[in-house]
């Protein structure tokens, strides 16, 4: 009998949405790394969170299970959200919370099995 092939060490989410509004608002976008974090069930170890000028914020939530990070584009209403969790939590429960945040008219997601390279897609 063949063994199982080993678990996944964590799933790295990238996701970008577009037309999307309060990026520019660094309030904002600390409260949904927050809340991100709170509905995947991942733990929240600290948050960081910088406004450039004229625009533009970038964020990192540092995670006890790896981190979540998002960049604005807000003169285009872009933003590049990387999220890779490990242990006991789902990445995806994340959307939701991404989109009721900046309520962007388009978001795409791409899904990373982390781990052993015998580890399925």
């Amino acid at each position: 009998m063949t063994p199982p092939p080993p678990a996944p060490f964590g799933q790295h989410l990238l996701i970008e949405i577009d037309g999307a509004s309060g990026l520019d608002d660094p309030a904002r976008v600390e409260t949904a790394l927050y809340d991100a974090a709170s509905a995947c069930s991942a733990r929240v170890l600290s948050v960081n969170v910088h406004r450039f000028a004229p625009h533009g914020v970038t964020g990192v939530a540092l995670l006890a299970e790896s981190h979540i990070t998002i960049h604005t584009w807000p003169e285009h209403g872009y933003a590049a959200i990387d999220m890779f969790l490990c242990g006991n939590t789902e990445p995806g429960r994340a959307i939701p919370v991404l989109r009721q945040a900046f309520a962007p008219q388009s978001l795409r997601e791409r899904r990373i099995l982390r781990g052993p390279q015998d580890v399925p897609a």
